[in-house]
């Protein structure tokens, strides 16, 4: 007998219908849901530990989405032909639902939690990283997990003028905005996407839109946990505090902080030795066995008093940690063609933040090849970040590809993508490895990236520059608005907003809050101050360089597209690959041949032109159809009693009869040609039945005179 579900319907009101379903699957977990829209269905279940970890101060949230590739009916890829490792797009996925919930929680609550998000069923026109939040959200609002939510998240798109609500994948395809917007029925907290140059006031006009759907699914989570009785929160103990010691860091550490803020050092390894030195001198004030047994909470009272004294001061001063203005950017410098080998390079430097980044032109052969559950395909365009522990004076392991550098390194991708040429003949990898961090790492990326792809000469339409912003407000209403925001001031402040764009308008964006009741006007505050910072950013960068260069390096590999018909397809790659092979071994070229439609897309790639026109050359010989009349020089590939074939253009053979060799009569081909020797032909003619070709070499020879002498 099947489990009785308890089922919450609500519609996107367009006709279109979500279900969040529980109590059917995954009952020991602490709270689980099935979402479905369409044939979309997504499993999320949540488990928290009862107690937190001994001096544990943070909440160790782990956020995995993962999509079973038998929701779509496919077998996975690879030898093991299991789901492995989480992909880039699981990834980013992950990372989109766990920057939405990870604000919600209470933050004294510190136990190991647990959201994980499995795709079991998929429509191939519905996307299911839209509801992902919605089922984690929804998972935690039926547990008994304290939680300041519901939360959710939407996909607004403008489609030919008009704001959709989570369209159809088809439809996606022609917006130009589309983000991923999450919050609460009362506020939003995360916002992350890309458009098409568009403006300010049109970003904030679909965020409103996007809140509206998201108060909706809020309210059908909250009836959801109503309908199955609202569980009792877990009561909970993660924090001991001493109240004295609280006060007495205050008292002693607040002013010296403040002061220290308010001096507006610029060097960030300076301010830190500062500031450990207020707290040394209160900590040798006590004993030396309260120092030990107090070390874990003594820390934390005086990040408390850092992060307050810090704040205090930006909102009354007016002025930064390091001296600016609220709007004020960074020094900066850029330089390019700094590594000679590359395809591309540039360095670009603001403030203590640096990228040094590179561009590496591919042919089709470098394709990223996608192999996902519900996305696959090739890929042409790829960015990848690096942020090694030296960028910030710090000793890690080095454990491979973080979460962190996969979404930086995607939110650069989105904004250089577009503004790549249309036709894009190149495969091309573009790497930031950044030296130095001190603050939006991935807006470094964004211009380094820039100024890379045009040193290499790659024709973008416009130049892009990020620029991120920061935010830091007290319960009065008194908020200061923070361009080019340091590494402090992000882990310090209230948000993190980071806006790339051209001139012309903004075509990415990411943004955490981590405030509750950021007004629209603050937002819009925010984007116009964006705007001025990203110009002048702009201005900078045209400093170094204003457009792309006119060609390529000189050891870059240069690419000859040639589309030949469809049915010369198997004669250019030959039986096993042979003749394609034999070409790129001779030549010392690279070929591939893809087809499209009705025609054959070759491309031919070399960093040496002579390398190029050999290969070329070969490829229109053999596509090329012979014609009669033509005078060709081909190779005897074998001999007969009768005459001889020869291959007058690769792939094409013809008979030499023995009667077209020469003028006079031949008995036999005894020691006429050899096999392998050039000969000069003429092709007379073509079989119409069988389509056999017949050539001569007499006819090219001239005829000899008759003798004229008579007998006597």
């Amino acid at each position: 007998m099947s489990q009785q579900a308890i089922v919450k319907s609500f519609d996107l009101g367009d006709g279109r219908t979500i279900s969040i379903e529980t109590g059917k699957l995954a009952k020991q977990a602490d709270g689980s849901v099935v979402v479905r829209m369409g044939n979309t269905m997504l499993l999320a279940t949540v488990c928290s530990k009862k107690e937190a970890g001994e001096n544990v101060d943070f909440l160790p949230l782990s956020v995995d989405y993962q999509e079973k590739y038998a929701s779509v009916g496919r077998f996975p890829g690879g030898f093991f032909k299991r789901e492995a490792k989480l992909s880039e797009y699981e990834i980013l996925i992950s990372r989109l639902v766990d920057r939405a919930l990870r604000p919600l929680f209470p933050d004294d609550y510190h136990a190991d939690t647990q959201v994980l998000i499995t795709l079991i069923s998929s429509d191939k026109d519905i996307l299911p990283d839209a509801l992902a939040g919605l089922a984690a959200s929804a998972a935690i609002s039926v547990s008994d997990i304290p939680f300041n939510g519901p939360v959710s998240e939407v996909r607004v798109a403008r489609i030919d003028g008009n704001f959709i609500i989570n369209p159809s994948r088809s439809l996606l395809e022609t917006a130009d905005i589309d983000i991923i917007v999450a919050g609460t029925a009362k506020d939003i907290n995360m916002v992350e996407g890309e458009m098409n140059e568009c403006s300010e006031e049109d970003l904030a006009a679909a965020l409103k839109v996007a809140h509206e759907a998201i108060k909706l699914q809020c309210k059908a989570q909250t009836e959801l946990a109503e309908m199955v009785g609202n569980k009792t929160k877990r009561s909970y103990s993660h924090e001991n505090h001493l109240p004295e010691l609280k006060a007495a860091i205050e008292k002693a550490c607040y002013d010296k902080v403040y002061a220290i803020a308010k001096a507006g050092n610029a060097n960030k390894s300076e301010r830190a030795k500062m500031f450990d030195a207020v707290k040394a001198e209160f900590v040798a004030t006590l004993p030396e066995e309260e120092q030990k047994a107090k070390s874990f909470l003594i820390g934390k009272y005086f990040h408390d008093v850092e992060k307050n004294a810090v704040r205090d001061s930006v909102l009354k001063e007016r002025t930064r940690l390091d001296g600016r203005k609220l709007n004020q950017i960074r020094p900066i410098w850029s330089e390019i063609d700094y590594l000679p080998s590359a395809h591309g390079s540039a360095i670009f430097t603001r403030g203590e933040t640096q990228s040094l980044t590179t561009v590496t032109l591919g042919s089709k052969l470098d394709e990223q090849m996608i192999d996902g559950a519900v996305i696959n395909g090739y890929n042409k365009f790829l960015l990848h970040y690096n942020f090694p522990p030296f960028s910030t004076g710090e000793v890690k392991p080095m454990r491979g590809t973080g979460r962190r550098e996969v979404g930086h390194g995607n939110l650069a991708m989105r904004s250089l993508k577009k503004m790549l040429p249309d036709e894009m003949t190149y495969t091309i990898r573009v790497v930031s490895d950044i030296l130095e961090s001190n603050g939006s790492s991935s807006m470094a990326t964004v211009c380094a990236g820039t100024l890379a792809l045009m040193d290499a000469g790659i024709k973008i339409k416009k130049p892009v520059a990020g620029i991120a912003m920061g935010l830091i407000a007290n319960n009065k209403g008194e908020y200061a608005v923070l361009s080019d925001i340091l590494g402090d001031e992000d882990h310090l402040g209230d948000m993190d907003f980071k806006v790339t764009g051209t001139k012309d308008g903004i075509v990415a964006c990411q943004m955490d809050i981590k405030v509750d009741g950021l007004s629209y006007e603050v937002l819009a505050e925010a984007l116009h101050q964006a705007k001025e910072g990203r110009l002048h950013i702009l201005n900078e960068m045209a400093k170094t360089i204003q457009e792309p260069h006119s060609d390529y390096k000189p050891h870059a590999p240069r690419i000859v597209v040639l589309e030949i018909p469809k049915e010369f397809i198997g004669a250019v790659i030959g039986p096993g690959g042979k003749i394609i092979q034999e070409i790129q071994r001779e030549s010392g070229a690279q070929i591939s041949i893809e087809e499209i439609g009705n025609i054959g897309r070759v491309e031919i790639s070399s960093p040496d032109k002579s390398s190029i026109d050999m290969a070329t050359a070969r490829v229109k010989n053999i596509v090329a159809i012979p014609e009669v009349g033509e005078v060709y020089t081909g190779k005897v590939k074998s001999i007969t009693t009768f005459g001889a074939f020869i291959e007058f253009m690769p792939g094409k053979d013809g008979l030499l009869h023995i009667s077209e060799i020469d003028h006079k009569r031949l008995e036999n081909m005894d020691g006429i040609f050899k096999e392998g020797e050039l000969v000069t032909v003429k092709l007379i003619g073509v079989d119409p039945k069988s389509g056999k070709f017949k050539l001569s070499k007499k006819v090219l020879i001239p005829k000899p005179e008759k003798s004229n002498t008579s007998a006597t």
